[in-house]
């Protein structure tokens, strides 16, 4: 029986990042990362690619109704903004020989 290795999906964006959206409908728009979904290569970005859906009424939501919410947009169409400007990310070994991301631009490590 063969042993299965996960391999975490290293990528540049993650939650909690301020992101400027450089393609789509949403193109232009900047904001915060709510959440990424590794598995799709996609994330949803707070006030960006806002989509309608019709909510059925339960007992939660007696009156039911049309509600807005952010959609996920795919994770290339997405830039990290440092200092107002969106940068292109590496990753290089910081001091303590751990692999972290930092912008091309400037060459400082992003937290």
């Amino acid at each position: 029986m063969e042993k299965k290795i996960s391999k975490q999906t290293k990528l540049h964006i993650k939650k909690g990042d301020n992101v400027l959206v450089i393609a789509g409908n949403a193109k232009g728009k900047t904001g915060v990362i709510k959440e990424v979904l590794v598995d799709k290569s996609r994330a949803i970005v707070e006030g960006a690619n806002l989509q309608t859906k019709h909510v059925k009424p339960s007992a939660s939501n007696p009156q039911g109704g049309i509600e807005k919410r952010e959609g996920s947009i795919h994770i290339s169409n997405l830039m990290v903004v440092e200092n107002g400007k969106p940068v292109r990310t590496g990753r290089k070994l910081n001091e303590k020989g751990k692999l972290q991301r930092y912008s091309k631009a400037t060459g400082k490590f992003i937290a």
